[in-house]
């Protein structure tokens, strides 16, 4: 099987858990850095499956490599290979099938819990039609319309689209707004990097930060509540892979 392309935006926002996860199941993988320099390839049909991870910066950022993938999504959807998007990935795959991404009223940073909005599809996709909520590690301050056949199936109190999935034939993408590829180790990094800590400080004194943690509410608790994301995570991934083009 060819290789899941996984699309890496910056230094500290690594694919996590979802390199994990992919790992113990043997599925081969193929990273690229176009923060760094490294060229988007033009080329879907290379790949199983496409990956894209997180970021600081907006998909509407005049950067050549953004457009570059929005193009490599629009190529995949026609060659009938699954995308997965967490945070700024999901706000990628909306962008490249033609909806807006904003600014959202108030920024996620931390941990929260998301709702269920459309159990049957919930059901499919985290394997267990008793949930009705989750918790979550976010850290964005974007938001996403939802894309043309796009269905969203959970949502928090500060952000109504949190998971959406546009089904094909015989696959399907799946665009998050939350980080459940977080672990332990990626929390720590985050809550140490000042730069990071300054948009937290900045949101939690100027604007209120209503959905706004600190680093020590950030890490309470962390391994235990990075196990249980994984546990969901995991379902979601399971799920998505159904597609990859064997």
């Amino acid at each position: 099987m060819r290789p899941v392309a996984i699309f890496q935006h910056a230094i500290d926002v690594e694919p996590g858990y979802f390199q994990t996860w992919l790992d113990t199941r043997g599925i081969a993988s193929q990273k690229f850095e176009p923060y760094r320099g490294q060229s988007v390839p033009a080329d879907a049909r290379a790949f199983s499956g496409i990956c894209l991870m997180g970021g600081p910066m907006s998909v509407n950022d005049p950067l050549a490599w953004i457009d570059a993938e929005l193009r490599l999504i629009r190529a995949a959807d026609d060659a009938g290979v699954p995308i997965i998007g967490h945070c700024l990935g999901g706000q990628l795959i909306a962008k490249a099938f033609g909806v807006p991404v904003t600014p959202h009223s108030v920024k996620e940073i931390g941990w929260g819990e998301v709702r269920v909005t459309d159990s049957a599809l919930a059901a499919r996709w985290l394997g267990d039609g008793s949930l009705q909520t989750i918790e979550m590690f976010q850290w964005h301050g974007d938001t996403f319309a939802l894309p043309p056949q796009g269905k969203n199936f959970l949502a928090s109190a500060l952000c109504a689209r949190q998971a959406y999935v546009i089904e094909r034939n015989g696959f399907a993408h799946l665009g998050m707004q939350f980080h459940c590829e977080m672990t332990p180790a990626l929390i720590r990094a985050w809550t140490d990097d000042p730069t990071w800590l300054e948009e937290v400080e900045f949101e939690r004194r100027v604007n209120g930060g209503p959905g706004v943690h600190n680093a020590e509410q950030m890490l309470d608790r962390v391994e235990a509540r990075c196990a249980a994301m994984n546990k969901l995570a995991a379902r979601l991934y399971a799920q998505w892979s159904e597609g990859l083009v064997r």
